[in-house]
């Protein structure tokens, strides 16, 4: 909770929370609300990609998950080789103070499936094309691949939809393990927004206590512009 009180993000997107934990986030940090379900049944049981905004700031206008799967309607679903069910939770938001409104995309791609995580490429690029329309749009997630894998290139091809990556060259990793300096950092975290907005301040957030940092993967923020 200190972490995310001391950076005061407007919007997280959380990946791997389980429905206690959700909970508990929500307890003690009462400036938010959520959107989003588990990905086993679409109501609680299973890990959430769930979205966490400002109940004072925005306003969930809608909202909804697909699964990264060949049925992306069906909850539970999961196809390819991927070893476990994957999903997208997204929101249509309106900012309270400016009145626009923008859709916002969170998910955690398949850590096994090579082919898994190429078709969840395809599957978010053309579920964001349909649901964003013209809207600005905002993707967070754990992508479990690097800028060198192809499932990279299929989300940043200009077609349907083009979208930034907010990193700049030679960020730093984001998933590092819990143990500070234990590997290398590799990043597979990313923001992309349409290139209708702009970004800046990217950062990766690397507070730890000396021995361990608060998760595995390390958040990365920065400020959009809508």
């Amino acid at each position: 909770y200190a972490l995310i009180q001391k950076y005061d993000p407007d919007l997280i997107g959380l990946q791997e929370v389980l429905h206690h934990q959700l909970m508990d986030l929500l307890a003690n940090l009462p400036a938010y609300t959520h959107i989003g379900v588990g990905r086993d049944d679409g109501k609680t049981n299973g890990e959430y990609s769930a979205i966490l905004y400002k109940k004072d700031r925005f306003k969930a206008v809608n909202q909804n998950t697909f699964w990264l799967s060949e049925t992306p309607e069906v909850p539970g679903s999961k196809s390819w080789d991927a070893a476990i069910t994957r999903v997208a939770s997204w929101g249509t938001f309106q900012d309270l103070q400016s009145r626009k409104e923008f859709l916002m995309i969170n998910t955690h791609f398949d850590h096994i499936g090579k082919e898994a995580r190429k078709h969840s490429a395809a599957l978010l690029k053309q579920k964001a094309n349909e649901i964003a329309k013209n809207s600005p749009l905002i993707i967070t997630g754990d992508f479990n691949f690097t800028r060198k894998d192809p499932p990279y290139s299929t989300i940043m091809d200009p077609t349907g939809i083009k979208l930034t990556d907010s990193a700049p060259a030679n960020s730093p990793g984001t998933a590092c393990t819990f143990k500070v300096n234990s590997v290398p950092c590799t990043g597979i975290d990313y923001i992309f927004h349409s290139q209708s907005i702009s970004s800046k301040d990217y950062q990766v957030i690397q507070d730890n206590d000396g021995k361990y940092y608060p998760s595995d993967h390390l958040p990365v923020m920065v400020t959009i512009n809508i």
